[in-house]
């Protein structure tokens, strides 16, 4: 629970004489906030659309300041743990609290490793979905399904089952998400190898066949855990706290998990970097580029660069500062004289780069604009990139989920302003 800090706020309402107290309490980082859990019991409640000014909950996991352009989880900055840390290590972090030793760093990725294997049986599950279903479609499925194959986990108060439900989700969403690109595809299902890193398995399963030997480019593997690593967590956004809310009612983890890619898959919330490739085709050709960023500028045009900004950073996304790098390696590797769409992508990050219109209004390219720009270069479809983003994203829901289980909690409950019709009777059918 936050500290209390011995200050009171105090709300005056017309008409009534005596002020409401309410006390404050302050984090570790950040602001200072005003406990409003009393104003119920005196007839009142706030009114605060989309939770924008609402802390639901308090957490040891993940802090932000959008102002700063800081990212931290468990203290430690997004850029250090990408330059030093890899997806695996911060999975071990965000669940554990603490950086591994050797020894148990060496022990996690071996059990994540032995996980990673799905029940047989869901191979005939896949078979139930329409060959052109979107593979988000197929994940909230599949995922959800989890928990008839492996109910022998599923007690939430028992920490060994919580643990074990951990390994198994951040080591077979890989293993499901090439699974539904490989059904999407026609193609058939790649076993996971325990010889690989993750990033390099998850390629593995994506791009090879039985045909022949799939060498994984190290570069790529790199690009690929970083992309992972950068989404990993992201304090209490719209699929992180739609996890809390679904285990808030005692749900099975497996069933959270799915509630969370279901709100991940919102175009406003996971299919951001999907945004970017629509925008790049919506432009159609490098000559354009000069026009749509006009567009961009005028303010009665409807027309938005996707891409750039964040509702969140009012400063440059520091996750972007890193996949910024991240992105030029993987289109030097791979060459990008041949991809007009990839061309437009650098062009387009130049502009926002040097333009003082964009540093002005700080629209710098964020995380999205890079990591859509890796995953078209890689060869990924645009309909998997959220799939991508959900896998990435599965150790902070279950690192949120796991935190609010583990101490007192209550049912999620929000209220609502009710504008309706005032009570009034029934009017019978002949009456009206």
């Amino acid at each position: 629970m936050a500290d209390a800090t011995g200050k009171v706020a105090r709300l005056l309402i017309d008409g009534v004489n005596e002020a409401i107290e309410l006390p404050m309490y302050s984090g570790s980082e950040g602001p200072d906030v005003i406990d409003v859990g009393k104003l119920t019991g005196q007839g009142y409640f706030t009114y605060d659309p989309g939770f924008v000014s609402t802390a639901s909950c308090d957490s040891e996991i993940t802090y932000i300041d959008g102002d700063a352009g800081v990212l931290l989880h468990r203290g430690y900055p997004i850029e250090q743990l990408a330059e030093h840390s890899n997806f695996l290590e911060l999975c071990y972090l965000l669940l554990n609290g603490e950086l591994p030793s050797a020894a148990e760093r060496d022990r996690f990725v071996d059990t994540i490793g032995h996980h990673t294997m799905v029940h047989e049986q869901l191979r005939a599950f896949f078979q139930g979905f329409r060959r052109d279903a979107h593979p988000m479609a197929i994940m909230c499925g599949v995922i959800g399904a989890l928990s008839v194959f492996y109910h022998d986990s599923l007690d939430i108060d028992d920490l060994e089952h919580r643990r074990i439900t951990a390994y198994r989700l951040i080591a077979k969403m890989p293993t499901l998400a090439a699974m539904s690109f490989k059904y999407s595809q026609g193609e058939p299902f790649i076993y996971p190898r325990n010889d690989l890193s993750y990033a390099e398995n998850f390629l593995h399963m994506m791009f090879a066949t039985p045909c022949e030997d799939y060498q994984v480019n190290p570069i790529i593997a790199k690009a690929m855990d970083r992309i992972f690593l950068l989404h990993a967590d992201h304090e209490q956004n719209a699929s992180t706290s739609t996890v809390r809310l679904a285990g808030s009612t005692g749900a099975n983890p497996f069933a959270c998990i799915a509630a969370g890619i279901a709100a991940l898959w919102g175009p406003a919330h996971g299919g951001a970097n999907e945004a970017v490739l629509n925008m790049l085709a919506e432009i159609g050709d490098e000559k354009n580029i000069d026009k749509y960023v006009a567009k961009a500028k005028d303010k009665n045009d409807p027309f938005r660069l996707m891409g750039f900004g964040h509702r969140v950073y009012k400063n440059y996304d520091p996750r972007a500062k890193v996949m910024q790098q991240t992105c030029h390696d993987v289109l030097e590797e791979l060459g990008v004289e041949d991809n007009p769409t990839l061309r437009m992508a650098q062009r387009l990050e130049k502009i926002a780069l040097e333009d003082e219109y964009f540093i002005e209004k700080k629209l710098y390219p964020n995380v999205d604009f890079y990591s859509g720009t890796i995953l078209k270069a890689i060869g990924i479809p645009v309909e998997m990139f959220t799939v991508i983003f959900a896998t990435g994203r599965t150790p902070g829901w279950i690192a949120h989920w796991n935190e609010m289980i583990s101490s007192p909690y209550r049912i999620g409950r929000p209220r609502q302003l009710y504008r309706g019709p005032s009570k009034r009777d029934y009017v019978p059918m002949d009456k009206r």
